[in-house]
């Protein structure tokens, strides 16, 4: 059976994100994993998408299975790992909203399903046209999906599509966080299109200048740090700007990074790449991206908060 290509494929983990609130014994779980939110995000903005990922065979896994298409996300990327569970991450929220990792429900972070992204089960037909391969780091710390990764970034250069890094720096999720930065930067040299935090910025790169970043990597077509409510500084085509943050009622930042990702995707899947040789449309992309974002955050949960491409468009127009 022919299936039609998607512009975007997203690699990496899938996972389950449990929330207590103070002292409470109850609990909150939802679904999560970056690149596992940026293709939901894509598909709630209308754009095609593959997610490639495993999870366990557990009720959490069969839970996601039946999550992405749902969602509208193609799975024909995703495992089931028959022994490995689903990752669950545990989160403690105070009562101002700040939350901090309180570890996963098994004592290991190399134990989960995800860490087990078995390279020779990818079927390589899924990037043959894509124009985007979409990955995090967390899956680096992993030798099975860092396989994985570096293989789909092989196919992603054989088809001519470009390749978009979050860096979304974890250190919990490595057993040894000092071998982090060497396997970034190795899997960095690769990459299109950079998104990173400032903090990540200042941790990988020692600068949280995108102009700067761009000219010591100059196969980076685009570079783009973020820094929350503070807004986005961005080299895209050859241009750098700002975009100042959104002023909105936050309910949940989780998942904010992930859905600028796919707010800039979705911008250069309908616009297309050659927009952002112009500045003023270079500009308009980061600032839609940033819409994505700050709708996502006032709303509970990375993947429920995401918006609908009409919300995006009725914010901007509010703001203009």
């Amino acid at each position: 059976m022919e299936h039609p290509v998607s512009p975007v494929v997203c690699l990496g983990e899938i996972l389950v994100d449990s929330f207590w609130l103070g002292n409470q014994d109850q609990k909150m779980s939802l679904p999560g994993g970056a690149p596992a939110n940026v293709a939901c995000g894509l598909a709630k903005l209308g754009i095609s998408v593959e997610f490639v990922g495993a999870v366990g065979v557990d009720a959490w896994g069969q839970a996601l299975t039946r999550l992405l298409p749902d969602l509208q996300v193609g799975s024909r990327g995703l495992q089931r790992h028959p022994t490995a569970p689903t990752r669950e991450v545990f989160v403690l929220t105070d009562e101002a909203g700040e939350r901090s990792f309180a570890g996963f429900s098994l004592p290991d972070p190399a134990g989960f399903a995800d860490a087990h992204l078995i390279c020779d089960r990818i079927d390589p037909h899924l990037f043959n046209g894509i124009k985007y391969l979409v990955l995090g780091t967390l899956g680096l710390a992993y030798p099975q999906t860092r396989e994985s990764i570096l293989q789909a970034v092989e196919w992603s250069h054989q088809y001519n599509s470009r390749v978009v890094l979050d860096v979304n720096w974890r250190p919990m999720f490595w057993e040894n966080p000092a071998q982090a930065t060497g396997l970034v930067m190795d899997l960095l040299k690769h990459v299109s299109f950079l998104k990173l935090s400032d903090t990540e910025a200042q941790w990988l790169l020692d600068t949280t200048d995108p102009v700067e970043i761009a000219a010591q990597r100059p196969y980076l077509e685009g570079v783009m740090v973020t820094a929350g409510a503070a807004g986005c500084r961005y080299y895209l085509g050859g241009h750098s700007g700002y975009v100042s943050g959104f002023d909105v009622d936050v309910e949940d930042t989780t998942g904010a990074g992930d859905a600028f990702v796919a707010g800039f995707l979705h911008q250069l899947c309908t616009r297309g790449r050659s927009c952002l040789l112009d500045a003023e449309c270079a500009h308009e992309v980061v600032r839609y991206a940033s819409a994505v974002a700050a709708l996502t955050t006032t709303r509970s949960g990375a993947i429920a908060g995401q918006p609908t491409p009409r919300e995006v468009d009725a914010f901007l127009f509010l703001r203009n």
